[in-house]
């Protein structure tokens, strides 16, 4: 059977990205397509040959990748996958819209419908460099919803990352999304029972990550925090953060691992669509402080792998801050819950079961 391995674009490394690594590591002869490939600043495919769209070769494209938004649909359509019997697609935007032959199966790992396309208003507050152009890209989003939903439409199957993903694809694109949950790669993450004085987040930057109520959380309990990563939040951060709080900027993998391992929690406050971090987190056996909405419904048994506060608001998340520090940890207990539930062994059990099934018919 000749598979083809499908990203959006390989510009980055986020969550989408890390995911698509282990589907090429569990592939190892498939072929890997995207729109632009950017070797230095995305995962690491060795020598893997990347096969690109006609968008790799505008020079422009790998640095403002978003503002080439209205051509990635014609850039995925133009892919030639007629070869393939199986398409694994790995999208948050088009990738879902390559085409192949009648016969061919196409599975989408989705790990969100088109965000920027049907949630506008937070896309451009995280990225207000855009919003000047806003009428512009009001009418350009508007065309490019219902291209959104007709290339909804190609592949066969869903798989979805989380529950709260299955629902927005139901709701928008009128698909059903079989739930099974992204792994992480638990061998990079090590186990600590002994915790140090501090803290923990782990985020890129951005507004709807929510890190503004956890520095003024921080600030109001005096307590030391550890703040990774960087993005257009970051200047704003700072200049309201206490001494209490240091900021690291982009860290690398061993030293993440090691931080995550040491702290006494890790702190999310986004609504995120699924979120690996926690399940980071957790497989440290470090108990997670998130915001109770979203992709941690998924992975978080409050009181056992971690606290889950109820309202986005700094308030809310120093009671959950305050009812974490007298709870007495089973970290070794959070660790295997990670482990049985969300490794890389598990998540490829259940993939393989459905391609199997999917292919036998």
């Amino acid at each position: 059977m000749k598979i083809a391995l499908v990203h959006d674009y390989l510009t980055q490394r986020g969550g989408a990205e890390r995911v698509f690594e282990l589907l090429c590591k569990h592939f190892p002869t498939a072929d890997i397509y995207t729109s632009i490939y950017d070797r230095q600043n995305t995962i690491d495919l060795g020598d893997r040959p990347v096969h690109t769209t006609f968008l790799q070769n505008i020079p422009a494209t790998r640095k403002y990748f978003r503002l080439f938004a209205p051509f990635y649909y014609s850039a995925f359509s133009s892919l030639n996958l007629k070869e393939y019997d199986l398409i694994l697609s790995s999208s948050a935007s088009f990738a879902k819209g390559v085409q192949k032959r009648p016969n061919a199966i196409h599975i989408c790992f989705c790990h969100n419908i088109t965000r920027f396309l049907w949630d506008t208003n937070t896309y451009l507050r995280e990225y207000g460099a855009y919003s000047v152009l806003k009428p512009l890209i009001e009418l350009v989003f508007k065309i490019m919803r219902q291209q959104d939903i007709t290339y909804a439409q190609s592949p066969d199957y869903y798989i979805a990352n989380s529950t709260t993903v299955a629902k927005r694809i139901q709701e928008t694109y009128k698909r059903d999304a079989v739930v099974i949950n992204y792994p992480i790669d638990d061998r990079r993450f090590t186990f600590a029972d002994q915790k140090d004085n501090y803290c923990l987040v782990s985020s890129r930057h951005l507004s709807y990550k929510r890190l503004d109520i956890i520095v003024e959380a921080f600030n109001s309990l005096n307590l030391p925090l550890i703040i990774t990563g960087e993005g257009p939040e970051t200047t704003q951060l700072r200049s309201k953060a206490h001494n209490n709080i240091k900021f690291l900027g982009h860290v690398s993998d061993r030293d993440r691992c090691e931080l995550m391992a040491k702290a006494q929690f890790v702190i999310v406050a986004a609504l995120e669509d699924y979120g690996l971090v926690p399940i980071e987190a957790n497989a440290s056996g470090t108990p997670v402080i998130a915001y109770g909405a979203g992709g941690v419904l998924d992975t978080q048994i409050s009181g056992l792998t971690g606290i889950l506060f109820e309202q986005q608001t700094s308030a809310s998340l120093k009671n959950a801050i305050i009812e974490a520090q007298a709870v007495q940890w089973d970290y070794a207990k959070i660790r295997d819950h990670a482990i049985s539930n969300f490794s890389e062994a598990i998540f490829f059990q259940k993939v393989d079961q459905m391609i199997a099934e999917i292919v036998s018919h």
